[in-house]
């Protein structure tokens, strides 16, 4: 487990620290086709021979500076009416906020909502005709090409160039609850958060939203959050929809006795998802809907990433035969939407 903290790219006056790098949120599901992108920043020629000016020159329009009065961040316009997505930590507890455009106009923001777990937020501004990004479908890969675009200390329109360091690198946030993020060395900074993380193409692959680094400033491990996480729950935040996790009701040991990846159960909670479902203590999970459990912090993070009433199917070793259990989740008891 790391120890270290990593500090938010956000707000350059207040910050925001993650507590570990330890944990795993997958995304909750996939973009589908949608107007947003269908008159969204053009696609950048694969075989362009400066592809980061290329790619600064479409997206640069459509990244914003945001103030709330305590500090400023960055945001991602998402749609030509002026919903603009950036992280729950850049707008904090405000209502309103400041949204300032690349072309140096200034609108007043209203955040409709944010989901603190995930850090994401979503703000809107009273405009139309806006040019929103075109968000990347594809899930990025490692060591493709990774340019992060932002307002680092206040620099507006700031454009940084690295690769995709690592793909599903939990990573927790304020609230303890972990997100899957992209690790990217493209320098991102405070003040970069809510920004763009984009491919060679000029798609957004995800929005920048902190940093591991022992002195506060970027040492070449920063983090993003999936756009297809981001896009998501800025959807159900738009919608008004509960923003709550699924639950399962277990608790795990850190290994399994004999060494094996997966998250062993200690203990099953009563009455929830779990013991329902006929989970027993020495249980090891290995998998869920076909996808490895690495261990417990994989495991809660990857049942979080789902809603309350979403089934998944389990793979169980008991005894040394494998199991395949469906078990319906539910939202955490006393946790509202």
């Amino acid at each position: 487990m790391v120890a270290a903290v990593a500090l938010s790219a956000g707000l350059i006056a207040t910050g925001w620290f993650a507590s570990e790098v330890t944990r795993n949120l997958r995304s909750t599901g996939t973009l589908a086709p949608s107007a947003t992108n269908q008159e969204a920043t053009p696609i950048v020629a694969g075989d362009a021979s400066e592809p980061a000016a290329e790619v600064a020159k479409v997206l640069s329009p459509s990244v914003v500076q945001i103030e709330n009065g305590d500090g400023l961040g960055s945001g991602v316009i998402y749609t030509a009416d002026g919903l603009i997505l950036t992280n729950a930590h850049v707008v904090g507890s405000s209502r309103t906020v400041k949204v300032r455009l690349s072309d140096g106009s200034v609108s007043t923001g209203r955040v409709l909502g944010t989901d603190v777990s995930s850090d994401v937020a979503v703000v809107d501004i009273d405009r139309s005709g806006l040019t929103p990004a075109r968000l990347a479908e594809d899930p990025p890969v490692v060591g493709q090409m990774a340019i992060a675009l932002g307002s680092p200390f206040g620099l507006q329109s700031t454009v940084t160039a690295g690769i995709v360091s690592a793909v599903d690198r939990p990573v927790s946030g304020e609230t303890g609850v972990a997100v899957n993020m992209i690790q990217t060395d493209a320098p991102i900074n405070p003040g970069n958060s809510g920004g763009a993380l984009a491919n060679r193409r000029g798609e957004v692959i995800g929005i920048n939203a902190s940093i591991f680094s022992r002195s506060g400033d970027n040492s070449g491990i920063g983090f993003a959050i999936p756009i297809q996480t981001a896009k998501t729950i800025a959807d159900k935040i738009q919608r008004g929809e509960s923003l709550a996790k699924g639950y399962l009701g277990v608790e795990t040991r850190p290994t399994s006795t004999d060494g094996r990846a997966g998250a062993q159960i200690a203990r099953v909670l009563v009455g929830t998802p779990a013991d329902k479902a006929g989970l027993e203590p020495g249980d090891l999970i290995t998998a869920i809907d076909g996808n490895p459990v690495k261990n417990p912090t994989d495991l809660s993070a990857r049942i979080a990433g789902h809603s309350p009433g979403d089934r998944v199917v389990l793979e169980v070793d008991r005894g040394g035969q494998t199991r395949t259990i469906e078990v319906e989740l539910t939202a955490k008891p006393g946790v509202g939407g």
